[in-house]
């Protein structure tokens, strides 16, 4: 990696690098590449070799798991400036089930190779302190999505989605088909289409082809805070 921007952002991205040796951060260093991926693509599948960790720059990637009859189940979405380090589950034990990784949006991305995190995890109690951390988030929220999918009505569940990307793109109006939304949240176009006619009937959103318009915040806010 010869680029001082990405450099900069490494060093501020993982909180590790101060405690690494002038050979480690070298090494690192060396080992980090950036990588760009158009929308849609395949990062990581179970049958690809392991990739290491990702820090995403710039875009947005989408991390899930897929039943045998090919059902996508989302587990969380890496935005700019977070990491996602079960793309580097070949050097975490801990981690026994495979993920995919697909880019969400047009993305920038470094990637640190994955023998080069194991072996600083061999040899650095503050990196593999790092790798356990950020694991651990990640299972938080692997377990919020399993939550939302087992005990929550899909009303609310449909209303939350709605309104975390809103908040994320920061735009009331989502470019997004009612397949793409399906995807996104381990559903079925048809039951998405039949709520988000129901949301349109009642006055939270307005539709039009490949969008979905937020017109009543303050509604799905409320359906968002119904417990179960």
């Amino acid at each position: 990696m010869t680029v001082q921007e990405d450099q900069t952002f490494l060093e501020n991205a993982l909180p590790f690098f101060p405690r690494l040796s002038p050979s480690e951060k070298s090494l690192l260093l060396q080992s980090t590449t950036s990588v760009s991926y158009r929308k849609g693509a395949s990062i990581h599948r179970a049958d690809y070799k392991c990739l290491g960790l990702l820090l995403v720059k710039t875009g947005s990637l989408r991390v899930y798991i897929m039943s045998e009859d090919g059902r996508e189940v989302t587990l969380y979405r890496i935005y700019p400036g977070e990491l996602c380090i079960l793309s580097a589950s070949c050097v975490l034990s801990s981690i026994t089930f495979d993920v995919y990784i697909d880019a969400v949006k047009d993305s920038q991305v470094l990637q640190v190779s994955s023998s080069v995190i194991s072996l600083l995890m061999h040899d650095n109690i503050y990196v593999e302190a790092f790798a356990n951390r950020a694991a651990a988030e990640r299972f938080s929220d692997v377990m919020w999505a399993m939550q939302q999918i087992l005990f929550m009505s899909f009303d609310r569940r449909l209303a939350i989605f709605l309104l975390d990307e809103s908040a994320s793109l920061g735009t009331d109006t989502l470019s997004m088909t009612h397949e793409q939304i399906a995807k996104l949240m381990g559903s079925a176009r048809e039951v998405v289409t039949r709520m988000l006619k129901y949301f349109s009937q009642e006055g939270y959103v307005a539709l039009s082809r490949g969008s979905v318009t937020l017109l009543d915040k303050k509604a799905l806010r409320k359906l968002a805070d119904t417990q179960p």
